[in-house]
């Protein structure tokens, strides 16, 4: 989420805390792919708790599903400044990633939380033309790599490796930025992604201009030339469908995280309702594969 966007937003939500307590870089627009996700469903989404990612759980079994917001930033947390937290994701084998963002700075931070219930926290230092935002994780299927988003105009996503996962990871080193996945099309403003399988990204955008693919707020597929790791593949991408845009109230939607959940084939993307109905009718649609 963009600081601008993200400052209105929390704005709005800070103010349901008190209620409650009282440029386009390609012009070419890629074939429609063969796939198609259709809504089956959805599920209200609580603009405190619920507003910002969520991501399905595996280990341990039966787990519920994990949602970010607002209201889920611990005191602890915030009181040092990382006051935003993006679309998390978890590994197959149980680790849990946050990704926090400050207003201002030159790191990002991702809290992880072991199978074991232990907290810790990796800072990753801002790269050479390196964005602030820190909008979302996506962990690769194999579990050693992590793929991070930032907000605007974009030809690339990050690739680090998976905090807490990777041996090569320790909360007292810098989380690196290894590689890069280099996109064939531009995207604006990805609010989450989340692996379909190995070589195969599902992508929310917040995309309100909708001249990158002559849609806004699209549900985009990348697929990848080659699984994510320490060396840059190349991204394909390609606009799936608009994601739903139903309110009671008219302005402007906001689409958020997104998540795949491989045991039922459900495709999950949170989408926040304009003014008001933030609190009224923001849903997590759900979608399955055609």
């Amino acid at each position: 989420m963009a600081l601008r966007a993200r400052q209105r937003c929390h704005a709005v939500l800070t103010g349901l805390v008190a209620f409650a307590s009282a440029a386009v870089l390609s012009s070419a627009v890629p074939a429609q792919a063969a796939d198609t996700w259709t809504e089956v469903g959805s599920d209200r989404a609580d603009p405190l708790t619920e507003s910002q990612g969520l991501t399905s759980v595996e280990v341990p079994a039966n787990s519920a599903n994990r949602y970010t917001g607002i209201g889920t930033i611990p005191i602890s947390v915030s009181s040092r400044g990382w006051n935003h937290v993006g679309d998390p994701d978890a590994s197959y084998n149980g680790y849990y990633v946050e990704p926090y963002q400050a207003d201002s700075g030159t790191a990002k931070m991702f809290r992880v939380q072991a199978p074991n219930g232990t907290w810790s926290e990796y800072v990753h230092t801002l790269g050479s033309g390196e964005a602030l935002n820190n909008s979302f994780v996506a962990i690769a299927p194999a579990g050693q790599w992590m793929v991070s988003g930032e907000w605007g105009t974009m030809t690339r996503l990050l690739v680090h490796p998976t905090p807490g996962v990777n041996p090569g990871t320790s909360p007292s080193a810098n989380l690196p930025w290894t590689s890069s996945i280099r996109l064939d099309h531009a995207v604006r403003d990805v609010q989450g992604c989340d692996f379909l399988d190995a070589t195969t990204l599902l992508c929310s955008s917040d995309d309100p201009a909708g001249t990158l693919f002559n849609m806004t707020k699209p549900l985009l597929q990348i697929d990848l030339s080659a699984e994510p790791g320490s060396s840059d593949v190349t991204g394909r991408v390609t606009a799936l469908r608009q994601l739903p845009l139903r309110s009671s109230c008219s302005g402007d939607f906001e689409t958020e995280g997104i998540d795949y959940d491989r045991r039922t084939g459900t495709l999950r993307v949170i989408v926040v309702s304009p003014g008001f109905c933030v609190l009224t009718d923001s849903k997590t649609y759900k979608f399955t594969r055609g």
